[in-house]
């Protein structure tokens, strides 16, 4: 399967202090908004979201048909297809797409450890 663009989305207490801890990893803000609560940053290839408030645990997450720039690449599996092939596998998801749409959506599970996995499409 083709996931697209891997990012770690952060729950975080303080995003201007996670904000300038990254930056001294050498991150920088890529997309965002400070004042929403939310930031995107990137070193290199590594993506890192940073959210104050938004969700209570880390997520994995994977965005088909995008590359690490947030640009859309022509070879890709729609979410559509990744649902397919994981509820073929007998995968619980905590939510799904409708399989009959187009376009732009999300599915959500969660790994044998406890930890959410969110696949989300945005072409």
């Amino acid at each position: 399967m083709k996931l697209g663009a891997f990012s770690i989305s952060l729950t975080v207490k303080d995003i201007s202090v996670s904000k300038e801890f990254y930056e001294y990893l050498g991150f920088t803000v890529f997309a965002g908004d400070i004042e929403k609560k939310y930031l995107i940053m990137k070193n290199g290839n590594s993506l890192i979201g940073l959210f104050q408030g938004m969700f209570e645990k880390n997520i994995m997450t994977f965005n088909p048909g995008w590359d690490e720039n947030a640009n859309a690449i022509e070879s890709y599996d729609d979410i559509r297809k990744i649902q397919s092939h994981l509820k073929s596998k007998n995968m619980t998801l905590d939510s799904e797409v409708d399989e009959t749409s187009k376009g732009p959506a999300s599915i959500m599970f969660t790994d044998p450890d406890g930890n959410t996995i969110l696949i989300d499409q945005h072409v």
